[in-house]
């Protein structure tokens, strides 16, 4: 029996043709960046679920291997921070509010690793960047759409926790609501939770008793209850509209995106520094935008909105930044 040349020209070419093939795919899985996210609620949280979106696009791409840890608690946050360091991923990407001093510490101890962390603070040199969702913007616009709403002059707002990523939200929606609304008053509340549907509910039910009829729901709950009262409400973060038809007149809305494929491409370039990328949150960069029920806003208030949009957007107009903590009128 005769065996096949191997040697043969054809046999030479498939060989080859294989070995490039089986080179190119061993390069490309070495060119992906391994990423992993480590969340302190479930991903379908409204602000952890921005992130998780981004990171499954990007893994959806072939752009990265992604992995994640969600719930995970403060307790436990430093260990798998330096689990995921150990085990040799390139980027590590969560939010470490409430325990910086711990996060950065891993950090500084893994300097090969970059890290991606939503903080209200600066950058660490070498590896240790920043965000945070500056959606001020589309926070102001939607302020103007709730402004004009109210027939009532008063607005129920009630946020997580007063820290600045909260804050300018806030401000900058009163700053909108007043552009519209001169006589327009504000019920301010903070629940000092990130997750507590049934607190925020009831709080927006105290509002809506004391003359609210435009509820500003940070947090998930409030608009539940101004389904129940039939008032009006406005959306942070993500677009409840569909949950809830008749409700929702405007949402400022966060995206990911931006922040996350810069940072990738910066692992992947090898060209990863400490660094603020609070500027891709920015409606500029696509980082934020904003969602308006057209059916439910007078034709001449959406104009009024998308005029001042484009001011925004052209930097003829920009929102004031305002991290203090927001105030009821009295």
């Amino acid at each position: 029996m005769k065996f096949p040349n191997l040697l043969s020209r054809r046999g030479v070419i498939a060989g080859a043709t294989m070995l490039g093939l089986f080179m190119s795919s061993a390069a490309a899985m070495a060119d992906t960046v391994k990423v992993a996210g480590i969340f302190t609620l479930p991903v379908e949280q409204q602000w952890i679920s921005r992130i998780h979106i981004a990171l499954d696009a990007a893994e959806e791409r072939g752009e990265i291997e992604y992995v994640y840890s969600e719930n995970v608690s403060n307790t436990d946050y430093e260990r798998v921070m330096r689990e995921y360091a150990e085990s040799g991923v390139d980027l590590i990407v969560g939010e470490v509010f409430g325990l910086e001093r711990a996060a950065r510490k891993v950090a500084s101890d893994y300097p090969e690793t970059a890290f991606l962390m939503g903080s209200s603070f600066k950058p660490q040199e070498p590896n240790f960047s920043v965000f945070d969702n500056f959606i001020h913007e589309p926070a102001y616009l939607s302020g103007i759409v709730a402004g004009a709403a109210s027939e009532s002059n008063v607005i129920g707002m009630i946020g997580g926790y007063a820290i600045p990523e909260v804050n300018r939200l806030m401000n900058a929606f009163m700053d909108g609501a007043r552009e519209s609304n001169s006589d327009v008053k504000f019920i301010v509340n903070f629940i000092d939770s990130w997750y507590d549907p049934a607190r925020a509910k009831e709080s927006a039910f105290a509002m809506i008793d004391a003359g609210a009829d435009v509820m500003y729901a940070e947090r998930f709950g409030v608009s539940d209850a101004a389904v129940e009262r039939g008032v009006k409400a406005i959306g942070n973060v993500i677009d409840t509209s569909d949950d809830y038809p008749g409700t929702i007149l405007a949402s400022a809305l966060w995206h990911m995106s931006a922040t996350v494929d810069t940072a990738i491409s910066a692992v992947a370039d090898d060209n990863y520094a400490a660094d603020d990328y609070g500027q891709y949150s920015y409606m500029a960069h696509g980082g934020g935008s904003l969602a308006m029920d057209i059916s439910l806003v007078p034709a001449d208030v959406v104009a009024v909105v998308q005029a001042k949009e484009a001011a925004i957007m052209d930097g003829s107009f920009t929102v004031t930044v305002n991290d203090e903590a927001p105030v009821s009128d009295n």
